[in-house]
């Protein structure tokens, strides 16, 4: 469902990123590992075209995305919850998920949604930036899934959210990746979150894969050491 092939990216001259490759299933849960400044954020940019490649390329459900804008890898399948969630403040909870939704829904939101995040829905009417951090991340997550996506990215999607919060999602991505299929890439230093969720592991240092396993096979020690250097 999501290939990337030999993906190289970075700023400048600088390149972050160097030459990464992993084919993601459909219906799987992987996540990506590491300490803040090993490249997450950049891989994740790189694959939604905000950040441009240096070489290599990205794929969803077999149809390359080389050379395309961020707005059209959405509508070619992809979707991406931010670093920070990066809602918008000033508009309303429904505004907000009204943003990701296709012009063919006219503004309806699918009962769905809020039927996986209830705390949405009694809260439609109030501005994004009135909500604490989880009931945001909450809201650029049900943003994001109302493009209809076939591949989830989630950059940190933990980040600044309590324990008990950190729970409920994870329990909602669960949900959300049977009921509608649904392919998700997680970027994360949590391991107790990720141990809860993912079906694979990597972790990446300094711009490389350094290590992979299944969850059946993960070996926690190592994994806790990266994320600890």
């Amino acid at each position: 469902m999501f290939s990337v092939k030999g993906l190289s990216s970075g700023y400048g001259q600088s390149e972050v990123i160097h030459d990464l490759d992993f084919n993601i299933g459909q219906q799987e849960i992987v996540a990506i590992m590491g300490r803040n400044g090993m490249g997450k954020s950049t891989l994740f940019r790189t694959l939604m075209g905000i950040l441009p490649a240096f070489r290599g390329d990205v794929a969803v459900d077999g149809q390359s995305l080389d050379r395309l804008e961020p707005y059209q890898r959405v509508a070619q399948g992809i979707a991406y919850v931010p670093q920070g969630r990066m809602i918008f403040s000033h508009m309303t909870v429904l505004e907000n998920i009204q943003t990701g939704l296709p012009p063919s829904a006219k503004g309806v939101v699918p009962e769905e949604l809020y039927a996986l995040f209830p705390v949405l829905f009694d809260m439609r009417g109030r501005k994004g930036g009135n909500l604490s951090g989880g009931q945001q991340q909450q809201l650029a997550i049900a943003r994001a899934l109302a493009t209809n996506p076939k591949v989830l990215l989630l950059d940190e999607p933990t980040e600044g959210i309590q324990p008990s919060i950190i729970k409920d999602i994870a329990k909602s991505l669960r949900e959300i990746r049977d009921m509608r299929k649904l392919t998700i890439v997680v970027s994360e230093q949590v391991l107790s979150f990720t141990l809860d969720i993912a079906d694979r592991f990597f972790v990446i240092d300094k711009g490389r894969f350094v290590y992979e396993d299944l969850r059946a096979n993960v070996d926690e020690q190592t994994i806790s050491r990266y994320l600890s250097i």
